[in-house]
């Protein structure tokens, strides 16, 4: 069962159609100087393919937001979010298999490419078990995949370019399907290119780019002059997923419109050359006086991704429900938020669950917050808001038995972790968890299981790097024994002792 797709129609007026399944395995390649309507054929293709399969749209002008008025894309606005919440943002997007539209059009072109290439490392560095089939359309692709680094740092240049290679040449393992369009076939990395297997051609009148075009639709030189004389909206098809032989398309209607300015010819306003001065200069400094209103507040990245893990649980009621169709879709405003607390004591319940398992400790951190996720997912646990670093000290809070104690304890021992490193923050909770009980203190041997080692040694070295810290006092006593102070917990229980 294939799912086919009509695109627009041949100079016949037969419909021509794109075969989706066949697209998510051969990639494909659009080209068309300004103005030849390679925008409107991306919308085309993802209004048509809204229904079908998930859509990860890389936007650096803010033309294909709109989608979001009528599908269940979410915008994600890249100046609003940082380093880190991008890539969590990414992580989320494969896990939930919701359509996003990555907005770049308030940053600058650096950043552009900068947060373009975090945001598709992260789509490809998923976990296994988030690799759904997804349309990743770049518009635009020649300034994050250049043929040169022109202006561009190097760094950044190595970033970007690394992010496209993989998208063209690895994702197709990983589900992820590039759809890369460009104005200039001659500006666009080679690499990037050539892994396409599907072509959609539209006008352009440079030479070296006609000839690309010509051979990667298999034309001759003289055939390759019907490029320049394609009208806008018009392009040439040919790949297993179109057709196996070049063939004229001209695009269908969309629904949704960008934001490009008005394209006709408007009559000017008619006034005198005195009226329209007065216009330009009335009130001019009093204006120019007035201090800059102050933008918008960003969405926070947390309302973000709650907004993303709320989308994907409409879609997966929708799905079992038997309905398909976009519009019926509630927005997230309009669904019933879990209460936080309901929320804090369900990821606690995860991440103890998990932790308790034997072997856990032993595990490395990515490989334990795979399975974390994993099991909110199937849980139906909203944890968008939990990244790898947060993750870590809540499980090291639930590997220590933290949330066996009262309240006021569990927030003072919480309190004093915030200065602990990370890479000693396991250990120092399990001997506060016993101050805390005014038990005796954990033995090298339950220390070494919640550190993540079998050595013993490795543990007395631990313990007195945390005293040169000044974490804990540790006593030595003639018995042999040894007595481990807690700094910051000695009005609960003095000491621990350890025979």
């Amino acid at each position: 069962m294939t799912a086919q797709i009509e695109i627009g129609t041949d100079s016949a007026g037969q419909g021509i159609c794109v075969d989706v399944e066949e697209l998510l395995a051969t990639r494909l390649l659009v080209q068309g100087n300004s103005g030849s309507g390679k925008s409107h054929l991306l919308r085309r293709l993802l209004e048509q393919t809204a229904g079908l399969v998930q859509q990860v749209v890389i936007d650096p002008e803010g033309d294909f937001t709109s989608l979001a008025d009528a599908f269940d894309h979410i915008v994600i606005d890249g100046a609003a979010h940082s380093v880190r919440e991008i890539e969590a943002l990414a992580g989320r997007v494969r896990q939930h298999r919701v359509s996003v539209v990555l907005a770049l059009d308030e940053l600058e072109v650096e950043q552009q490419i900068r947060c373009a290439a975090l945001f598709l490392s992260a789509l490809f560095d998923a976990p296994r078990e988030h690799w759904y089939p997804a349309l990743v359309v770049v518009d635009e692709a020649q300034m994050f995949a250049p043929a040169a680094a022109g202006e561009l740092a190097e760094d950044a240049r190595r970033m970007t370019l690394s992010a496209m290679t993989n998208l063209m040449c690895r994702g197709r393992k990983r589900g992820l399907a590039g759809i890369v369009a460009t104005q200039r076939l001659a500006k666009l990395a080679k690499n990037v290119a050539a892994e396409a297997s599907n072509f959609l051609m539209g006008r352009t009148f440079l030479d070296i780019d006609m000839q690309r075009a010509a051979d990667l639709l298999g034309m001759d030189r003289r055939q390759a002059e019907r490029i320049r004389d394609l009208q806008r909206g018009h392009f040439l098809g040919l790949g297993p997923a179109i057709s196996r032989r070049p063939v004229a398309v001209h695009i269908g209607e969309v629904r949704t419109g960008g934001k490009n300015a008005a394209e006709g010819l408007m009559p000017l306003p008619q006034a005198s050359g005195e009226d329209l001065e007065a216009l330009l200069h009335s009130e001019l400094a009093e204006e120019a006086a007035k201090p800059a209103p102050p933008p918008p507040p960003p969405q926070p990245a947390a309302d973000l991704e709650q907004a993303i893990t709320a989308r994907a649980a409409e879609q997966a009621q929708r799905s079992e429900s038997g309905e398909h169709t976009a519009s019926d879709v509630s927005s997230p405003e309009d669904q019933t938020p879990t209460a936080p607390q309901d929320n804090d004591a369900a990821l606690t319940r995860v991440i103890v669950e998990l932790a308790a398992e034997e072997g856990a400790p032993f595990q490395s951190s990515a490989a334990l917050f795979r399975n974390f996720a994993q099991r909110c997912r199937q849980q139906g646990v909203p944890s968008a808001h939990v990244d790898m670093l947060e993750f870590r000290r809540l499980f090291a809070f639930a590997a220590a038995g933290l949330h066996e104690l009262p309240q006021p304890v569990r927030d003072t021992i919480e309190e004093l972790s915030q200065a602990v490193p990370e890479d000693v923050l396991a250990p120092y909770l399990a001997l506060a968890v016993s101050v805390a009980r005014g038990a005796s203190a954990p033995d090298e041997d339950e220390l070494a299981r919640v550190y993540g080692t079998s050595s013993p040694s490795r543990i007395r070295r631990l313990l007195e790097h945390m005293e040169r810290q000044g974490l804990i006092v540790v006593r030595e006593e003639f018995g042999g024994g040894r007595t481990i102070i807690v700094v910051g917990l000695e009005e609960l229980a003095g000491a621990v002792n350890v025979s």
